[in-house]
């Protein structure tokens, strides 16, 4: 359950943009999600993208890295008696 806790820390988006103010605060789905204001008429799809790709990549591996012991917790925890 650590993992998952990590993982919606990761990322939570609302709290992170209502009560953050600096740069150096931010998290990263906030970071991303800004990098539209910063251009006048066009959104930097392909920036956004490959942002959300390499944040993506650590998730996977840390799943991939705990998965059995993941799937062990899930388990032991709806198993009844």
């Amino acid at each position: 359950t650590g993992l998952l806790a990590f993982i919606a820390a990761w990322n939570e988006f609302l709290y992170a943009l209502t009560f953050t103010v600096g740069d150096q605060a931010r998290t990263v789905p906030v970071a991303i999600a800004l990098f539209a204001g910063e251009q006048d008429f066009e959104i930097p799809w392909a920036d956004i993208m490959a942002a959300a790709v390499v944040v993506t990549v650590p998730l996977v591996v840390l799943v991939l890295v705990f998965q059995q012991r993941l799937v062990e917790g899930l388990t032991a925890g709806a198993v009844k008696g």
